[in-house]
């Protein structure tokens, strides 16, 4: 069935532009490769397959892959009117709140509408602290418009306001000219690693990653030239990220490469677990010892919800280690689409990048200004998130139950999710305590291991597309991560609503336990 819809795909294709169309299999993954005649001109293009960046060619991004584009078809195919054993598609793949449902915050909102249109300054609906953050937006803006270009690191107030945020967090000094704004997390550390591209002698400088890891950092190594070093979080720790095991990946990879830089997801994602002090201590100690560049991912500081778990700031560790560890180079992101704002599409967010060779901040400065500015919309929103409704403002009381019942409830699916998954044989789940997801391991049959291989893909790619076609959950594969050898995974969202988690995971039980019966 799976084959016959890709081969329509690429038949419907042809017929509808005169498409040559190119099939390929690779790593157990399929991917489809249209390459389009227009009518009339029949030339070689100056771009092919052959002749283009083979960087991009060997970039994968597995949350937005081959099940997600299936997924899309399978909703197009259910508004035709075809016929399915279920009748929604559940994008459980991404962590995209709003699309499952989470309403935005009204404060947030009411702000960027006057920023977007601000006659409605007049409106006496609106309250006054509302007013008063969007005239500071806008006052920031050139011509008062949000529609100007800002600087390229953003709108200096925000920056600034960004800089106050960090030190109420941290309780240490933050200077605005550290902070860049950027389209989302991802922006900013992409534009910081960028900075790292420097083959000396033909050795590739290497960046360390935990696996599982978010693609996004094995995407931006591979298209960068880079060279990824893993390093193996242990799941029979809760994910927890041991340091002998940091030695290791260290060690051998220097045989092949110069390591220049340590990413740290915190919380974790996929695998929602949350680093205690004295560990977050011994990763900047390990990271001075060995001169690596620090890159702290904290896009998900406000969702921890297991007891005894605490968010602690890189920056605040590293700052309170003292001499000679708060002189290190150390860049923070922090981002709208996560949280309990869960903006994922007005991209916002900010890098803070500190103890930065002052020449080196320059180059990166003027690489950032290559692109203008970031979208002024995300830097507004932003302002949002690190300029909260105070105590005795207007909008705080709503503001404040608004940002308790997404967070609590996301608690509750959290333990939720775990519950169900450790109730199903052959599935095991650790404790989410924190981000938006559960990264649960699957036990499989060689029965459907040895059925993956046949039609060309990995055991946990197989075992996805599958519960696609079955229950219509779109889950990302473990393989998409990362994980240890032998080892089958797959990362699901805890972001649907909480009836529509309690109908999602029934049918992952149900389809779990058809699964392996089929293949015992």
């Amino acid at each position: 069935m799976l084959w016959c819809w890709r081969l329509n795909c690429i038949t419907k294709h042809w017929q509808q532009h005169g498409a040559q169309c190119l099939l390929n299999l690779r790593s157990g993954r399929t991917y489809v490769t249209l390459l389009c005649t227009m009518a009339g001109n029949t030339g070689e293009k100056v771009i092919n397959l052959d002749n283009m960046n083979a960087q991009v060619k060997k970039m994968e991004y597995a949350v937005r892959g081959p099940l997600v584009i299936r997924a899309t078809a399978i909703e197009k195919e259910l508004q035709a009117g075809a016929e399915k054993p279920f009748k929604n598609v559940t994008k459980a793949n991404i962590g995209d709140a709003h699309a499952m449902g989470q309403k935005p915050i009204t404060f947030l909102r009411q702000v960027v509408a006057l920023c977007l249109m601000p006659s409605l300054l007049e409106d006496p609906s609106f309250p006054e602290d509302v007013k008063q953050r969007a005239r500071g937006i806008l006052a920031g803006c050139r011509g008062g418009s949000l529609g100007a270009y800002s600087d390229s690191p953003g709108i200096e107030i925000i920056r600034r306001h960004v800089a106050e945020y960090i030190e109420r967090r941290d309780g240490h000094p933050a200077s605005w000219e550290n902070v860049v704004l950027c389209a989302g997390a991802s922006e900013g550390i992409r534009g910081t690693m960028k900075m790292m591209i420097q083959h000396d002698n033909g050795i590739k400088p290497g960046v360390m990653i935990p696996i599982p890891q978010y693609p996004l950092y094995s995407a931006t190594i591979a298209e960068f030239n880079l060279h990824q070093i893993g390093y193996y979080l242990d799941e029979s720790t809760n994910w927890g990220l041991d340091m002998a095991e940091l030695e290791r990946a260290y060690d051998e990879a220097k045989a092949v490469c110069l390591p220049k830089a340590l990413v740290v997801i915190n919380p974790g994602n996929p695998t929602g677990n949350v680093l205690p002090r004295e560990n977050i201590e011994a990763v900047i100690k390990f990271a001075y010892e060995k001169k690596l560049f620090l890159f702290a991912d904290e896009v998900y500081q406000d969702n921890v919800y297991a007891e005894g778990c605490k968010f602690h700031s890189f920056k605040k560790v590293l700052m309170e280690l003292g001499e000679p560890y708060c002189h290190m180079e150390l860049a923070s992101f922090m981002s709208c689409s996560k949280g309990y704002m869960g903006e994922c599409g007005l991209r916002g967010g900010y890098a803070e990048l500190i103890n930065l060779d002052p020449q080196v901040k320059a180059m990166y400065l003027k690489s950032i200004s290559a692109k203008l500015c970031p979208t002024t919309l995300g830097q507004a929103v932003m302002d949002c998130v690190v300029n909260p409704p105070r105590k005795g403002e207007p909008s705080y009381e709503q503001f404040t139950s608004e940002k308790n019942a997404v967070l609590s409830s996301l608690a509750q699916r959290a333990k939720m999710v775990v519950e169900t998954f450790n109730s199903v044989p052959g599935m095991s789940c650790n404790i989410v305590q924190g981000a938006m997801y559960a990264f649960p391991q699957i036990k499989l049959p060689p029965k459907a291991v040895e059925a993956a291989k046949a039609v060309g893909q990995a055991p946990d790619v197989f075992y996805a597309f599958q519960i696609l076609e079955n229950t219509g959950i779109c889950i990302v594969p473990g393989s998409g991560f990362g994980q240890r050898p032998g080892t089958y995974h797959f990362r699901t969202t805890i972001l649907p609503q909480p009836e529509m988690l309690k109908a999602m995971l029934e049918k992952f039980r149900e389809f779990h336990t058809n699964f392996v019966n089929q293949y015992q």
